[in-house]
């Protein structure tokens, strides 16, 4: 769309952009609530996150992480935050929180490898075993449900069950690097 000369053209965020502000916001809050201390903080302060995040959405480099670029703006946040409700309300030390902030920072990215790793090896199952986890993984069904969906010996659908997740654990820890286990 081309706009008359002298009007300034619009830049607007990239579907991807938007896609990874989206997916970032409960990873984000997580991120942010052992670093406030109380979910209506950490609320806030993602709203501010959110805010500056999406004033400089041209800043982002497309293909980087994300999740990475969120949680350092959101660090400054909890900072800026701190300043402004004073030392009063202040329950960590501002060197405390800095190794809060990295080691929350250390476990989000390892629990991440791990559930992009288990996608995969649930994508590797014979399909009668992924189909056998999908239903006992679905809401409100456990292994008793889904020995009397099949037909099959409850005893015979927690073995099974065992060995997937059995199955599943051993390829996780071969996908994931050393750091990561």
């Amino acid at each position: 769309m081309t706009k008359p000369s002298g009007e300034e053209q619009v830049v607007r965020p990239s579907e991807e952009f938007i896609r990874s502000f989206t997916q970032a916001q409960r990873p984000l809050f997580l991120y942010l609530l052992p670093l406030v201390g109380n979910p209506a903080d950490a609320d806030e302060v993602l709203q501010e996150t959110n805010l500056v995040i999406w004033s400089k959405f041209q800043q982002f480099e497309e293909g980087t992480n994300f999740l990475a670029w969120g949680r350092a703006i959101a660090r400054l946040e909890v900072f800026r935050f701190r300043r402004n409700r004073g030392r009063k309300l202040v329950f960590l030390e501002d060197d405390i929180l800095e190794i809060v902030a990295d080691r929350t920072e250390a476990v989000s990215e390892q629990t991440l490898a791990r559930q992009e790793a288990l996608a995969q090896c649930v994508e590797k199952l014979k399909p009668r075993d992924k189909e056998l986890i999908k239903m006992r993984y679905s809401p409100g069904v456990n292994g008793d449900k889904v020995a009397e969906m099949l037909g099959r010996p409850a005893n015979s659908v927690y073995q099974s069950l065992g060995r997937i997740r059995r199955a599943l654990m051993e390829c996780v820890r071969l996908q994931l690097p050393e750091e990561g286990r």
